[in-house]
């Protein structure tokens, strides 16, 4: 069905997104109904079936279009260097990709679980894609020897889960201010892959 003119699907469309995201990061993917998400965009619940299938496609939606604008900041991300400054690269890029994204981040990270079998395929490859890049950075720095852990697989999970981590409780208007909390994360990684 043609939508009428006048439409506002160009700004429907990403409300729904925005509202979905709030209310699932909020109060979980299972709790949040179409008829939240509508009631919060104010439009009746049958109209969101003009922008999503169902709402587990809009979940995947959500993870998708994070994952994407992830992997498109890396590849521009400053990871010149020596293994060292490579990873340090990594660490300030991953901070400051993350932090204005607090919600995108628990989205992203925390319901994976509701993903269906198909969706949960696409979006860990994505986030294998971006381990990746954490991986080859440690293995190329256990071949200058200058880093040395027991598995480069589990080290690179856990660097970015301890990354990704702050997200959860930095806060602009708190103790240390984005610089403070980069170097002091650059020091724990540092040291935790150093040789």
């Amino acid at each position: 069905m043609a939508r009428k003119q006048g439409s506002h699907s160009d700004i429907t469309g990403p409300r729904v997104r925005d509202a979905a995201l709030r209310l699932i990061a909020r109060h979980g993917y299972a709790a949040v109904s179409m008829r939240q998400i509508a009631a919060e965009v104010g439009v009746q619940a049958g109209a969101l079936y003009n922008y999503t299938p169902d709402k587990q496609s809009l979940l995947f939606d959500l993870m998708q279009g994070h994952m994407q604008e992830l992997l498109a900041a890396s590849r521009s991300a400053d990871l010149a260097g020596d293994a060292l400054a490579r990873l340090a690269g990594f660490t300030r890029f991953h901070i400051a990709f993350h932090l204005p994204r607090p919600d995108q981040v628990f989205v992203s990270y925390m319901e994976l679980r509701n993903l269906s079998d198909a969706n949960f395929a696409v979006i860990e490859g994505m986030r294998r894609a971006y381990e990746d890049v954490l991986e080859d950075i440690l293995r190329d720095g256990e071949a200058e020897g200058v880093f040395a852990m027991a598995d480069t697989r589990v080290t690179t999970r856990a660097l970015i889960a301890m990354l990704t981590g702050v997200s959860n409780w930095y806060r602009p208007d708190g103790q240390f201010d984005t610089e403070t909390i980069t170097t002091i994360y650059w020091d724990l990684v540092r040291k935790s892959v150093t040789a």
